[in-house]
């Protein structure tokens, strides 16, 4: 069931953002727009008081429990971002906004947009690990939490890996765009 109920709120998620961006812009009913948008956040209020209620009426922890504490937390840690990327998107295309902004793809600006995404996945990381814990000290029984505690486990070790593989790989070498230095430590002389 809470499987089913995390595929309905992401199903939710998608389907509020897109009515509240159809109503701003296509619609020209900026409030209606605002209040979708705005009801976005209900959807994962939905979904961590489920979850605690199963977990409070005596249920073992699963999988869902922890794919759902992981699903609050980055949505927490990513929804805004994701809301604005998107009514960027949406505001160029029909209703003649500035072209959307593009993340950086070369050089340290490119590290420092990958430090700030990794920022906002370990605030992602750190609200699942929250509600994670929360869980756990609910349940009250170890046998019956085992699976939270895996989860912590589980997104600490993918946090581990995004740092490795992201922010600390384009600081230590950074991405030159192809066929010329970027403009780092080089001066050309004529």
């Amino acid at each position: 069931m809470l499987v089913g109920l995390i595929v309905a709120c992401e199903v939710a998620f998608w389907v509020l953002l897109a009515a509240g961006l159809i109503a701003r812009y296509p619609l020209r009913r900026p409030r209606l727009g605002a209040a979708l948008l705005l009801a976005v956040p209900v959807v994962d209020l939905v979904l961590l008081v489920a979850t605690m209620i199963d977990l409070r009426a005596g249920g073992t922890a699963t999988f869902a429990h922890g794919l759902a504490a992981a699903y609050l937390g980055f949505s927490v840690a990513f929804g805004h971002g994701l809301v604005r990327w998107t009514d960027e998107r949406f505001a160029y295309r029909f209703a003649g906004g500035p072209p959307p902004r593009r993340a950086p793809r070369y050089g340290m600006a490119r590290a420092r947009h990958e430090w700030r995404e990794w920022g906002k996945g370990m605030l992602g990381w750190a609200i699942a690990c929250a509600v994670l814990l929360a869980g756990i000290a609910l349940v009250g029984d170890a046998d019956r939490s085992q699976e939270l505690w895996a989860w912590l486990a589980r997104l600490s070790l993918a946090m581990g890996a995004w740092l490795v593989f992201w922010p600390l790989a384009d600081t230590v070498f950074p991405k030159r765009p192809p066929g010329g230095s970027g403009g780092v430590g080089i001066v050309e002389r004529s």
